[in-house]
């Protein structure tokens, strides 16, 4: 990878992205994202930052000039929260996608990364707390997630079918609900550990030891720290593996369980108040981690201890001003 583009750079993923491809020494690094550069999670100097709305074709084929290798990490998506309630918005990130793909194999990009989704898994698969590991051909028969996850599964196809027909080599990895520090904590677009960590951090800091939680707290999953999410991203994109594959944790814990952790962590105490009539997704959803270890000699290694003591230490230092502001 000598000159290399980054689309979605100015979100959460894509910011820690560019981060390390600048720590790997790349020759030269493009981020693009639909947001004004001033609002990215994170911005660095001898990055080009552009801001364009690459659902436009020739928006794409603009930033896809003069680079090799191609990260499309774009997309409109949040939360459960915000993907169970905007599922047209969720699927229109297939204009991205489609629109991405062609300007690539246009400029002749010798290698496009795609980010794709645990939400492309079929339904029945996830409709118990205790799911089976989910391998990467359970995606089929297909009954993904309604909105987000068929965009998802459809892009998957479209990156096969531009290698077979245009020979532009596609990798494609399956994010399981990827957390860590510089993300999303609040506004509705916000995943669970970031959700669960502003909750508590604010109960800490306002003295009001109560929390909502959204189901019953039996709902699994399982979480994937941000370093072994780059880390994957990275060996699959450099790697001779054109089929999806999971990047993604294989530690399986409930919502209750994951509070438990925050809760140990911030060191307060909080009563729980469960919200059933909320967004909460399949019933379980988990990473089956064989594929990976084989293909690429590699699997997530970081504890969601780990991982989510330096997501709820970057969140509370978030809040925290706005709660010592007048005292």
């Amino acid at each position: 990878m000598r000159r290399i583009l980054v689309t979605g750079a100015g979100g959460f993923i894509g910011g820690h992205l560019v981060g390390a491809l600048r720590a790997a020494g790349a020759a030269f690094i493009r981020a693009v994202d639909a947001a004004p550069v001033e609002r990215w999670y994170q911005r660095f100097p001898d990055v080009e930052c552009q801001t364009a709305d690459l659902q436009d074709i020739n928006h794409c084929r603009t930033v896809c000039t003069e680079v090799d290798t191609v990260f499309n990490l774009a997309a409109d998506m949040g939360g459960m929260g915000f993907i169970e309630n905007n599922k047209a918005l969720c699927m229109l990130s297939v204009l991205i996608s489609t629109h991405m793909l062609k300007a690539a194999q246009e400029s002749g990009v010798e290698r496009f990364f795609y980010s794709s989704s645990a939400c492309v898994y079929a339904a029945a698969k996830q409709d118990s707390p205790a799911v089976e590991p989910l391998r990467e051909e359970d995606a089929y028969p297909a009954m993904p997630e309604d909105g987000y996850g068929w965009e998802k599964l459809f892009s998957e196809r479209m990156c096969r079918h531009f290698y077979e027909d245009f020979g532009l080599e596609t990798r494609v990895g399956r994010y399981h609900n990827v957390y860590g520090p510089y993300g999303t904590f609040e506004g509705g677009r916000e995943k669970a550990p970031a959700a669960i960590c502003r909750k508590i951090a604010q109960a800490k800091l306002s003295g009001v030891h109560e929390i909502e939680i959204w189901g019953d707290g039996k709902q699994t999953r399982s979480f994937t720290y941000i370093n072994d999410c780059i880390e994957g991203t990275l060996r699959l994109t450099n790697s001779n593996v054109r089929q999806p594959i999971n990047i993604g944790s294989d530690q399986l814990v409930s919502v209750d369980e994951l509070v438990d952790i925050v809760v140990a962590i911030a060191g307060v105490r909080v009563e729980r108040h469960y919200n059933p009539s909320a967004p909460q997704g399949v019933r379980g959803r988990n990473s089956e981690n064989t594929l990976v270890r084989e293909a690429l000699g590699w699997a997530p290694t970081t504890s969601l201890q780990e991982g989510l003591e330096q997501t709820y230490a970057w969140i509370y230092d978030q809040l925290a001003p706005r709660f010592s502001f007048g005292r």
